[in-house]
Protein backbone atom coordinates (compact mmCIF):
# COMPACT_ATOMS: atom_id res chain seq x y z
CA UNK A 1 0.00 0.00 0.00
CA UNK A 2 1.40 3.40 -1.08
CA UNK A 3 0.02 6.89 -0.46
CA UNK A 4 -1.26 8.08 -3.83
CA UNK A 5 -3.38 11.24 -3.55
CA UNK A 6 -3.85 14.17 -1.20
CA UNK A 7 -7.28 15.68 -1.78
CA UNK A 8 -7.22 19.46 -2.13
CA UNK A 9 -10.86 19.77 -3.18
CA UNK A 10 -13.21 16.76 -3.44
CA UNK A 11 -15.58 18.22 -6.02
CA UNK A 12 -19.35 17.94 -5.74
CA UNK A 13 -19.59 14.27 -4.75
CA UNK A 14 -16.56 12.00 -5.09
CA UNK A 15 -16.53 8.46 -3.72
CA UNK A 16 -14.45 5.30 -3.95
CA UNK A 17 -16.27 2.63 -5.96
CA UNK A 18 -15.51 -0.80 -7.34
CA UNK A 19 -17.97 -3.06 -9.20
CA UNK A 20 -20.17 -3.34 -6.11
CA UNK A 21 -21.26 -5.87 -3.48
CA UNK A 22 -23.69 -8.46 -4.78
CA UNK A 23 -24.19 -10.84 -1.88
CA UNK A 24 -25.88 -8.75 0.80
CA UNK A 25 -29.31 -7.91 -0.66
CA UNK A 26 -30.97 -10.23 1.85
CA UNK A 27 -29.57 -8.00 4.60
CA UNK A 28 -30.86 -4.79 3.03
CA UNK A 29 -27.45 -3.73 1.71
CA UNK A 30 -27.54 -2.40 -1.87
CA UNK A 31 -25.09 -3.20 -4.66
CA UNK A 32 -23.54 0.29 -4.78
CA UNK A 33 -20.48 0.33 -7.05
CA UNK A 34 -19.77 2.51 -10.07
CA UNK A 35 -22.87 3.82 -11.80
CA UNK A 36 -21.18 3.63 -15.21
CA UNK A 37 -19.52 0.22 -15.12
CA UNK A 38 -18.37 0.62 -18.75
CA UNK A 39 -16.29 3.73 -17.97
CA UNK A 40 -15.12 2.05 -14.76
CA UNK A 41 -13.82 -1.02 -16.61
CA UNK A 42 -12.07 1.00 -19.33
CA UNK A 43 -10.37 3.29 -16.79
CA UNK A 44 -8.89 0.25 -15.07
CA UNK A 45 -7.81 -1.42 -18.32
CA UNK A 46 -6.09 1.77 -19.43
CA UNK A 47 -3.72 1.64 -16.44
CA UNK A 48 -3.17 -2.13 -16.50
CA UNK A 49 -5.59 -3.07 -13.72
CA UNK A 50 -8.20 -5.79 -13.68
CA UNK A 51 -11.67 -4.39 -14.27
CA UNK A 52 -12.90 -4.83 -10.69
CA UNK A 53 -10.37 -2.65 -8.85
CA UNK A 54 -11.60 0.45 -7.04
CA UNK A 55 -11.62 3.87 -8.72
CA UNK A 56 -12.82 7.37 -7.89
CA UNK A 57 -16.31 8.25 -9.11
CA UNK A 58 -16.81 12.02 -9.47
CA UNK A 59 -20.29 13.47 -10.01
CA UNK A 60 -20.91 16.75 -11.89
CA UNK A 61 -17.79 18.56 -10.56
CA UNK A 62 -14.43 16.79 -10.38
CA UNK A 63 -11.80 16.71 -7.67
CA UNK A 64 -8.44 18.46 -7.32
CA UNK A 65 -5.55 16.63 -5.67
CA UNK A 66 -1.78 16.32 -5.24
CA UNK A 67 -0.06 13.20 -6.57
CA UNK A 68 2.11 11.48 -3.95
CA UNK A 69 3.73 8.64 -5.90
CA UNK A 70 4.70 7.62 -9.42
CA UNK A 71 1.82 5.85 -11.11
CA UNK A 72 -0.30 5.64 -14.24
CA UNK A 73 -3.68 7.35 -14.19
CA UNK A 74 -6.66 7.42 -16.53
CA UNK A 75 -9.91 9.38 -16.48
CA UNK A 76 -12.99 8.14 -18.34
CA UNK A 77 -16.73 8.77 -18.34
CA UNK A 78 -18.07 12.32 -18.41
CA UNK A 79 -15.77 14.94 -19.92
CA UNK A 80 -14.45 17.08 -17.06
CA UNK A 81 -11.58 18.94 -18.74
CA UNK A 82 -8.73 17.12 -17.03
CA UNK A 83 -5.68 19.26 -16.25
CA UNK A 84 -2.31 18.21 -14.84
CA UNK A 85 -0.16 21.05 -13.47
CA UNK A 86 -2.51 23.46 -15.23
CA UNK A 87 -2.10 21.88 -18.68
CA UNK A 88 -5.03 20.20 -20.51
CA UNK A 89 -4.61 16.42 -20.77
CA UNK A 90 -6.55 13.82 -22.75
CA UNK A 91 -9.16 11.64 -21.14
CA UNK A 92 -9.75 7.96 -22.04
CA UNK A 93 -5.94 7.51 -22.14
CA UNK A 94 -3.21 6.65 -19.63
CA UNK A 95 -1.03 9.40 -18.19
CA UNK A 96 2.21 8.87 -16.22
CA UNK A 97 1.99 10.75 -12.94
CA UNK A 98 4.87 11.76 -10.69
CA UNK A 99 5.08 13.02 -7.09
CA UNK A 100 4.23 16.70 -6.88
CA UNK A 101 1.90 16.75 -9.88
CA UNK A 102 -1.42 18.52 -9.32
CA UNK A 103 -4.49 17.03 -10.99
CA UNK A 104 -7.69 19.01 -11.42
CA UNK A 105 -11.03 18.18 -13.03
CA UNK A 106 -13.79 20.68 -13.70
CA UNK A 107 -17.51 20.73 -14.40
CA UNK A 108 -18.93 17.82 -16.39
CA UNK A 109 -19.73 18.84 -19.96
CA UNK A 110 -20.81 15.50 -21.42
CA UNK A 111 -22.41 12.97 -19.10
CA UNK A 112 -22.39 13.57 -15.35
CA UNK A 113 -19.97 11.03 -13.80
CA UNK A 114 -16.23 10.61 -14.41
CA UNK A 115 -14.00 7.77 -13.27
CA UNK A 116 -10.35 7.98 -12.26
CA UNK A 117 -8.23 4.83 -12.08
CA UNK A 118 -4.66 4.50 -10.83
CA UNK A 119 -2.07 1.71 -11.00
CA UNK A 120 -3.00 -0.94 -8.43
CA UNK A 121 -6.44 0.55 -7.76
CA UNK A 122 -7.61 2.73 -4.88
CA UNK A 123 -6.78 0.84 -1.69
CA UNK A 124 -9.35 1.12 1.08
CA UNK A 125 -10.53 -1.68 3.40
CA UNK A 126 -13.04 -4.22 2.13
CA UNK A 127 -16.49 -3.98 3.71
CA UNK A 128 -18.76 -6.96 3.08
CA UNK A 129 -16.63 -8.04 0.16
CA UNK A 130 -16.37 -4.69 -1.62
CA UNK A 131 -14.52 -1.39 -1.42
CA UNK A 132 -17.54 0.51 -2.74
CA UNK A 133 -18.90 3.45 -0.78
CA UNK A 134 -22.49 3.20 0.42
CA UNK A 135 -22.86 6.57 2.12
CA UNK A 136 -26.44 5.85 3.23
CA UNK A 137 -25.12 3.06 5.43
CA UNK A 138 -21.69 4.58 6.27
CA UNK A 139 -20.20 1.50 4.64
CA UNK A 140 -17.09 0.93 2.52
CA UNK A 141 -14.96 3.48 0.70
CA UNK A 142 -13.08 5.92 2.91
CA UNK A 143 -14.88 5.84 6.28
CA UNK A 144 -18.18 5.19 4.50
CA UNK A 145 -18.49 8.72 3.12
CA UNK A 146 -17.70 10.96 0.13
CA UNK A 147 -14.18 12.39 0.05
CA UNK A 148 -13.29 15.55 1.96
CA UNK A 149 -10.48 18.08 1.61
CA UNK A 150 -7.37 16.79 3.32
CA UNK A 151 -8.08 13.09 2.76
CA UNK A 152 -5.16 10.85 1.83
CA UNK A 153 -5.86 7.91 -0.49
CA UNK A 154 -3.57 4.95 -1.03
CA UNK A 155 -3.15 2.64 -3.99
CA UNK A 156 -2.50 -1.08 -4.19
CA UNK A 157 0.44 -2.86 -5.74
CA UNK A 158 0.56 -2.41 -9.49
CA UNK A 159 3.31 -2.26 -12.07
CA UNK A 160 3.75 0.75 -14.32
CA UNK A 161 2.88 0.44 -17.99
CA UNK A 162 5.62 -0.24 -20.54
CA UNK A 163 3.90 2.22 -22.90
CA UNK A 164 0.82 4.49 -22.78
CA UNK A 165 -2.60 3.04 -23.49
CA UNK A 166 -5.44 4.83 -25.24
CA UNK A 167 -8.95 3.86 -26.27
CA UNK A 168 -9.23 4.15 -30.09
CA UNK A 169 -12.49 6.11 -29.73
CA UNK A 170 -13.96 8.65 -27.31
CA UNK A 171 -17.41 7.57 -26.07
CA UNK A 172 -20.05 10.29 -25.95
CA UNK A 173 -23.10 10.60 -23.70
CA UNK A 174 -25.89 12.21 -25.77
CA UNK A 175 -28.42 14.66 -24.39
CA UNK A 176 -31.20 12.69 -26.09
CA UNK A 177 -31.03 9.19 -24.68
CA UNK A 178 -32.69 5.98 -25.86
CA UNK A 179 -32.97 3.33 -23.15
CA UNK A 180 -34.09 -0.23 -23.80
CA UNK A 181 -36.50 -1.72 -21.27
CA UNK A 182 -38.62 -4.82 -20.71
CA UNK A 183 -42.23 -4.33 -19.52
CA UNK A 184 -42.86 -5.44 -15.97
CA UNK A 185 -43.00 -6.71 -13.38
CA UNK A 186 -46.24 -4.73 -12.86
CA UNK A 187 -47.05 -3.90 -16.48
CA UNK A 188 -50.43 -5.65 -16.09
CA UNK A 189 -51.54 -2.66 -13.99
CA UNK A 190 -50.67 -0.19 -16.78
CA UNK A 191 -52.58 -1.69 -19.71
CA UNK A 192 -54.09 1.70 -20.61
CA UNK A 193 -50.81 3.64 -20.37
CA UNK A 194 -48.08 1.16 -21.31
CA UNK A 195 -48.02 2.34 -24.93
CA UNK A 196 -47.95 5.94 -23.73
CA UNK A 197 -44.93 5.17 -21.54
CA UNK A 198 -42.97 3.68 -24.45
CA UNK A 199 -43.93 6.46 -26.88
CA UNK A 200 -43.31 9.48 -24.61
CA UNK A 201 -40.28 11.66 -24.01
CA UNK A 202 -39.25 12.32 -20.41
CA UNK A 203 -36.82 14.87 -18.97
CA UNK A 204 -34.24 14.12 -16.28
CA UNK A 205 -34.74 16.30 -13.21
CA UNK A 206 -32.24 17.67 -10.71
CA UNK A 207 -33.80 15.40 -8.04
CA UNK A 208 -31.64 12.51 -9.23
CA UNK A 209 -28.85 10.75 -7.35
CA UNK A 210 -27.21 7.35 -6.92
CA UNK A 211 -30.50 5.87 -5.69
CA UNK A 212 -32.48 6.79 -8.76
CA UNK A 213 -33.06 9.06 -11.72
CA UNK A 214 -36.28 11.07 -11.46
CA UNK A 215 -38.06 11.95 -14.68
CA UNK A 216 -40.80 14.38 -15.61
CA UNK A 217 -43.13 14.09 -18.59
CA UNK A 218 -46.61 12.89 -19.51
CA UNK A 219 -48.38 11.30 -16.55
CA UNK A 220 -48.29 7.52 -16.55
CA UNK A 221 -51.34 6.31 -14.66
CA UNK A 222 -52.32 2.93 -13.31
CA UNK A 223 -55.46 1.27 -14.61
CA UNK A 224 -58.66 2.07 -12.67
CA UNK A 225 -58.84 -1.50 -11.30
CA UNK A 226 -55.18 -1.54 -10.21
CA UNK A 227 -54.35 -1.38 -6.47
CA UNK A 228 -53.45 2.06 -5.19
CA UNK A 229 -50.42 0.70 -3.37
CA UNK A 230 -48.44 -2.49 -3.06
CA UNK A 231 -46.65 -4.24 -0.25
CA UNK A 232 -42.99 -3.23 -0.33
CA UNK A 233 -40.98 -5.80 -2.26
CA UNK A 234 -37.39 -6.31 -3.46
CA UNK A 235 -36.23 -4.08 -6.33
CA UNK A 236 -33.23 -4.25 -8.64
CA UNK A 237 -31.19 -1.64 -10.55
CA UNK A 238 -33.15 -0.63 -13.62
CA UNK A 239 -36.65 -1.00 -12.20
CA UNK A 240 -38.81 1.93 -13.35
CA UNK A 241 -41.12 2.91 -10.54
CA UNK A 242 -44.28 4.93 -11.07
CA UNK A 243 -45.44 6.71 -7.88
CA UNK A 244 -48.85 8.31 -7.41
CA UNK A 245 -47.89 11.48 -9.32
CA UNK A 246 -47.34 9.42 -12.51
CA UNK A 247 -43.72 10.59 -12.98
CA UNK A 248 -41.29 7.65 -13.44
CA UNK A 249 -38.21 7.00 -11.32
CA UNK A 250 -35.45 4.78 -12.74
CA UNK A 251 -33.76 2.98 -9.84
CA UNK A 252 -29.98 2.81 -9.91
CA UNK A 253 -27.75 1.00 -7.41
CA UNK A 254 -28.52 2.12 -3.86
CA UNK A 255 -31.95 0.71 -3.07
CA UNK A 256 -33.06 -2.82 -2.16
CA UNK A 257 -36.79 -2.51 -1.51
CA UNK A 258 -39.62 -0.33 -2.78
CA UNK A 259 -43.37 0.15 -2.48
CA UNK A 260 -44.15 1.68 -5.90
CA UNK A 261 -45.38 -0.25 -8.92
CA UNK A 262 -42.76 -0.95 -11.60
CA UNK A 263 -44.00 -0.46 -15.14
CA UNK A 264 -40.78 -1.69 -16.79
CA UNK A 265 -37.13 -2.56 -16.16
CA UNK A 266 -34.10 -1.11 -17.96
CA UNK A 267 -31.90 -3.87 -19.39
CA UNK A 268 -28.59 -4.28 -17.58
CA UNK A 269 -26.57 -3.28 -20.67
CA UNK A 270 -28.19 0.19 -20.66
CA UNK A 271 -28.10 1.12 -16.97
CA UNK A 272 -24.77 2.94 -17.43
CA UNK A 273 -26.41 5.18 -20.06
CA UNK A 274 -29.17 6.10 -17.62
CA UNK A 275 -26.59 6.76 -14.90
CA UNK A 276 -24.81 9.32 -17.13
CA UNK A 277 -28.00 11.32 -17.80
CA UNK A 278 -27.75 14.95 -16.69
CA UNK A 279 -30.61 17.18 -15.49
CA UNK A 280 -32.30 18.49 -18.62
CA UNK A 281 -31.40 15.49 -20.79
CA UNK A 282 -34.34 13.71 -22.40
CA UNK A 283 -35.10 9.99 -22.28
CA UNK A 284 -37.21 7.70 -24.44
CA UNK A 285 -37.75 4.06 -23.56
CA UNK A 286 -37.60 1.38 -26.25
CA UNK A 287 -39.69 -1.77 -25.73
CA UNK A 288 -37.62 -4.98 -25.96
CA UNK A 289 -38.48 -8.58 -25.18
CA UNK A 290 -36.63 -10.79 -22.72
CA UNK A 291 -35.09 -12.75 -25.60
CA UNK A 292 -33.90 -9.50 -27.20
CA UNK A 293 -32.43 -8.38 -23.87
CA UNK A 294 -30.49 -11.64 -23.59
CA UNK A 295 -29.09 -11.18 -27.11
CA UNK A 296 -28.12 -7.56 -26.36
CA UNK A 297 -26.39 -8.70 -23.17
CA UNK A 298 -24.35 -11.32 -25.01
CA UNK A 299 -23.37 -8.76 -27.65
CA UNK A 300 -22.39 -6.27 -24.93
CA UNK A 301 -20.22 -8.81 -23.09
CA UNK A 302 -18.49 -9.64 -26.38
CA UNK A 303 -17.89 -5.92 -26.99
CA UNK A 304 -16.34 -5.53 -23.52
CA UNK A 305 -14.04 -8.50 -24.15
CA UNK A 306 -12.94 -6.98 -27.45
CA UNK A 307 -12.35 -3.61 -25.80
CA UNK A 308 -10.19 -5.16 -23.10
CA UNK A 309 -8.17 -7.02 -25.76
CA UNK A 310 -7.47 -3.72 -27.54
CA UNK A 311 -5.86 -2.30 -24.42
CA UNK A 312 -3.59 -5.18 -23.45
CA UNK A 313 0.14 -4.67 -24.08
Amino acid sequence: MTDAFHIISPGAYTTVQDMGRFHAYHMGVPVSGSMDDYAHRVANWLVGNSSDLAVLEMSMIGAKFDVLCESDMAVTGARMNLRVNGRPCPEWTSIRMRPGDVVELGIAENGCRAYLAISGGIDVPFAMGSRSTYAGGLLGGLKGRPLLSGDILSRGEGRLLSKPRSLPWIPLYPEKISIRAIPGPHDNWFRNHLDRFFSSTFTVTAQSNRMGCRLVGPKILRDPDAPQSIISEPVIPGNIQVPADGQPIVLLKEQTIGGYTNIATVISSDIFRMAQARPGDTVRFIHVTLDEAHRIYRDWMRFLDETEALLID
